[in-house]
């Protein structure tokens, strides 16, 4: 048999609400909420056929359920990143003990920054966000890393959102799904692109397995465009998530598993 989806999460921490933010005020975060909207959406991986994974090593840490963050999983290697804020640097090394039995290990160094929330990957393509956290050298240690395997990286400049993916994510057909008024759409090398509807911005961020793509339950008529395109959606209320900047790719790193089953 084929080999099967893999789904690392975390834990949220208590301390959700000190988090970093960048482009948002900081709101109270219901914690008791965030916990139970955590649980559903580890039920709608493993409902798309992920086997989950969950840690809780780094539970004082206030951004610590973004697990995607700290690393860049490929099909060869995982990418661990040395993040783009001081507040964070504490977190990979669990992670990359949890990825062990699963990839060989890579590292990008200080002063490169990088985090996964900036890697919008198809095939071997690899877009990297030019944001507030990662920066030229880290993708340049990136695509380093990379092109021995078979990948082109490539920078994509970004204005007003935190992560690449929050404005640019792959669709199971490998189309992007985008808000052009986040990126440089030129950037994007004439890959095709769908835009978000305007009254939804933060949509653009969502999460292909197989043929379903999951996505935050306050994005109805995104769900009905993608809908149309004949994929399944999974929408998921990931409200408390939402007021820490983050999305729907932010709390799991996705891969294939190197043994079939």
């Amino acid at each position: 048999m084929a080999p099967h989806t893999m789904a690392i999460t975390h834990v949220p921490s208590p301390r959700l609400e000190k988090g970093e933010r960048t482009y948002i005020e900081s709101t109270p975060i219901s914690y008791a909420r965030a916990v139970e909207q955590h649980v559903r959406y580890r039920d709608v991986l493993r409902e798309c056929g992920a086997q989950v994974i969950l840690l809780d090593a780094n539970r004082d840490l206030p951004d610590s359920v973004f697990v995607e963050d700290t690393a860049i999983v490929l099909d060869e290697v995982a990418v661990m990143t040395p993040m783009g804020v001081e507040s964070r640097r504490a977190e990979p090394p669990a992670i990359e003990a949890a990825l062990r039995a699963h990839r060989p290990i890579e590292r990008v160094m200080l002063p490169a920054t990088l985090e996964g929330g900036d890697v919008t990957r198809l095939g071997r393509t690899l877009l990297v966000g030019r944001s507030s956290r990662t920066n030229d050298e880290g993708i340049d240690a990136l695509r380093s890393i990379t092109e021995p395997y078979g990948y082109q990286t490539f920078g994509v400049r970004l204005r007003d959102c935190l992560h690449l993916k929050t404005a640019c994510t792959a669709l199971p057909d490998d189309r992007l799904l985008i808000n052009p008024a986040w990126l440089h759409v030129e950037d994007l090398r004439g890959l095709p692109t769908i835009d978000v509807p305007i009254e939804e911005p933060w949509a653009a961020d969502i999460l292909s397995i197989g043929r379903t793509v999951c996505m935050g339950a306050a994005f109805p008529r995104t769900a009905a465009l993608v809908e149309t395109l004949g994929f399944n959606v999974q929408r998921i209320d990931l409200s408390e998530f939402a007021k820490a900047e983050g999305g729907v790719t932010c709390l799991s790193l996705i891969f294939q598993s190197l043994t079939t089953t």
